[in-house]
């Protein structure tokens, strides 16, 4: 199948099938792109949607959002993973709020330099909301793709990459470019399935190598699967007579960056004395709760939680820019990891 034919019978598809009705889809804006590409890295459409609707609730254009702290942006974001995607998306939009005067720049080069924005992120902006003509390369692409030509290997090798961006340029038509975006992204998240394709539901499926072969769930091929090591941390879960709980604000960078969590030590460690001799607190009852595993992408974190009762004496704990209290019985408007949100819940 040609290239313009490829295109032709995607778009005849799409005019009948498409997803109009998702809610980044209904005012288009650079910025508007930018925020729901970015919260749809590695997360389903049915979960980002209600995330997507609070924040631009809160956050309706870019200024909005540069001028706030980051606490806050992390709040929103609280549960949906992924956190570094927050912190850059905070970051770049303070950058296109002070050097950019609140405008995105309508370039692949300038869009590539903000934090967080790689090379089909900122084609979904120039194609859908800057009239530019720019391929996109996201998971859906990348399986329809690889079905479609059998591309071998893992699409995270630098070599097979290349050959889908071909591909992908190749495909874009010069003109309707914008709902061919928008057709190839839903084609791959509604019909060329990871798990149950609806080959009987393709427009594509004449020319699909694939199908053809009744090879598709062999693409796109998988990295080779490794085991992950095992972390295994205390949650120190601290509670005062106000019925206060401790939260701890970990590092801008790395798991949890920027969150809001109890403080974690290594199993073994003396609780006790860290809590009294570092935080200046008194110990009055400690329970060890069971111990449960979270699962990030790279190891897995078992997780054994001590619900430590404890009396303040002084007004304000040690390192007040580290560590905060909370009432228990309102949520805190910080950004929790899920993990932790759980455990206060269950408190």
């Amino acid at each position: 199948m040609s290239p313009e034919k490829f295109a032709t019978q995607l778009l005849t598809w799409y005019a009948w099938e498409g997803r109009k009705d998702l809610p980044w889809r209904q005012t288009i804006t650079p910025y508007r792109v930018w925020v729901s590409e970015i919260m749809l890295q590695q997360t389903q459409v049915s979960t980002v949607i209600p995330y997507y609707e609070k924040f631009m609730e809160r956050f309706p254009e870019v200024h909005s959002l540069a001028v706030v702290d980051l606490d806050e942006v992390l709040h929103l974001w609280s549960g949906l993973g992924y956190y570094a995607r927050a912190r850059n998306l905070h970051c770049a939009a303070r950058i296109v709020d002070g050097e950019h005067q609140g405008r995105f720049p309508a370039s692949m080069e300038s869009l590539i330099a903000l934090p967080g924005i790689g090379r089909s992120t900122a084609g979904a902006i120039l194609s859908l909301a800057c009239g530019l003509r720019a391929p996109i390369l996201d998971g859906n692409v990348k399986r329809v793709l690889c079905r479609y030509h059998t591309v071998a290997g893992w699409p995270g090798q630098s070599a097979v990459a290349r050959r889908l961006w071909q591909l992908a340029e190749e495909y874009t038509p010069e003109e309707h470019f914008a709902d061919y975006t928008q057709a190839i992204m839903d084609l791959g998240a509604t019909v060329c399935l990871r798990r149950q394709p609806r080959c009987d539901a393709c427009p594509l499926t004449a020319g699909c190598q694939a199908h053809r072969e009744g090879t598709q769930h062999s693409y796109p091929q998988t990295r080779a699967a490794r085991e992950l090591p095992v972390k295994k941390v205390l949650f120190a879960m601290l509670e005062n007579q106000f019925n206060e709980i401790l939260l701890e604000q970990r590092p801008p960078a790395g798991i949890w960056g920027g969150l809001w969590s109890f403080p974690e030590h290594e199993t073994g460690f003396d609780i006790k004395d860290w809590i009294t001799h570092d935080l200046g607190l008194t110990v009055e009852d400690l329970d060890y709760h069971p111990l449960f595993r979270h699962t990030f992408s790279h190891y897995h974190l078992d997780i054994t939680p001590v619900h430590i009762k404890v009396k303040t004496i002084a007004e304000r704990i040690r390192e007040p820019g580290r560590y905060r209290w909370f009432s228990r019985e309102d949520k805190p408007g910080v950004g929790l990891p899920a993990p932790v949100n759980r455990l206060i819940q269950q408190l």
